[in-house]
């Protein structure tokens, strides 16, 4: 699967999870995601996927997640986190996401490659 910021295009490797596969029934899709704690971009899905949810401990940069079963996370810095997210999948290569990704709201387009 391949997310598209601008021209900046990121390749995910998707998980082996019921809820990766459900996010990659949706594609191709566009999505305005917000901001949050200078972290992470999120958006909620008009439509809920599974989720299997446990606590990762550390979230890295380049983490795609679902918390609860229909908001999609993006995150782009490394941190501890007490919270429990459903593995979508991973940025292959996240080098400049953050500074792609920015704190404001942005587009972000998802394909099949």
């Amino acid at each position: 699967m391949q997310m598209s910021v601008g021209e900046r295009h990121y390749k995910i490797r998707l998980a082996d999870t019921e809820a990766a596969r459900a996010f990659s029934a949706l594609i191709p899709l566009t999505l305005e995601m917000a901001d949050l704690n200078s972290n992470e971009k999120y958006v909620d899905l008009a439509v809920s996927l599974p989720k299997d949810a446990s606590v990762p401990g550390t979230i890295k940069a380049g983490d795609v997640m679902l918390y609860g079963s229909k908001t999609l996370v993006i995150f782009y810095k490394t941190f501890n986190t007490p919270y429990s997210y459903t593995l979508i999948g991973n940025i292959e290569n996240p080098d400049g996401l953050m500074q792609m990704l920015g704190s404001d709201d942005i587009r972000v387009d998802f394909s099949q490659h």
